[in-house]
């Protein structure tokens, strides 16, 4: 049965529940990604809230940019907000997309926690990065701090525990620093750089009330980086072999 990726497109509106959250990291990983692109073609799945294609988009490392999205609703929602400019927007689902083009760069930011089955996309998508290029995943991790002492506060039963909240956004899993390195290596890809997404402490209803000031979100992103069993979510850079 094909799922209906429509349903989940109110977890993308600029007012849902996670909006601290998705403006920090959504805004932050595509510009550490950018430090790491190699200049030339990049194909990314998953057009989410549509900050990355924003900033992918108008970088000059970018040659051309393809974007794979499965809710045409999703799609429509950026196309109001954004000018799409040149960026390609491909209506499909990743499981059927078919294509002899390799790119130089692959980006895949929090979408493996959508799929049925992230080997075979990740194995699939591997067959489209040029020889030398780069793939780049980010996750989100069920270790994160603010998810362990929900744990030892008898708050979350266990850490890899969905939420209703999880769900309305069409999560299936959550990972850790172990079981992303697994799912990397054994699809055949080399580990090149790991980094945190976000060291948040807090839940995000919590910090929203404490009204904290940029520089404090910005160092919450910026420390994380060297913490990546501790974040919110992980950002790992690899290639073939």
């Amino acid at each position: 049965m094909v799922e209906d990726l429509d349903e989940y497109s109110e977890a993308y509106a600029e007012d849902a529940l996670y909006a601290l959250d998705n403006r920090l990291i959504l805004k932050w990983y595509p510009q550490r990604i950018l430090e790491k692109l190699q200049t030339g073609t990049l194909l990314e799945l998953g057009l989410g809230h549509g900050y990355t294609a924003e900033i992918f988009g108008a970088s000059p490392k970018v040659e051309r940019y393809r974007v794979l999205e499965g809710s045409l609703e999703v799609i429509e929602q950026f196309r109001r907000r954004r000018d799409v400019g040149q960026t390609e927007l491909v209506h499909v689902y990743f499981e059927d997309y078919a294509s002899d083009e390799r790119f130089t760069n692959i980006v895949m930011g929090f979408v493996l926690e959508h799929v049925d089955d992230p080997d075979l996309i990740l194995s699939r998508y591997v067959q489209h990065v040029l020889p030398g290029g780069s793939v780049f995943i980010a996750v989100p991790n069920a270790a994160a701090l603010n998810r362990r002492l929900g744990v030892a506060a008898g708050l979350l039963e266990r850490l890899d525990l969905l939420s209703d909240a999880d769900r309305a956004q069409g999560h299936k899993r959550y990972f850790d620093l172990a079981s992303l390195r697994a799912l990397v290596e054994r699809n055949g890809l080399r580990i090149k750089s790991v980094e945190g997404l976000f060291l948040k402490p807090l839940t995000t209803v919590q910090l929203t009330s404490l009204n904290l000031s940029e520089a404090v979100l910005t160092a919450m992103l910026e420390v994380g980086r060297e913490f990546p069993e501790l974040c919110t979510g992980i950002l790992v850079e690899a290639t073939l072999g």
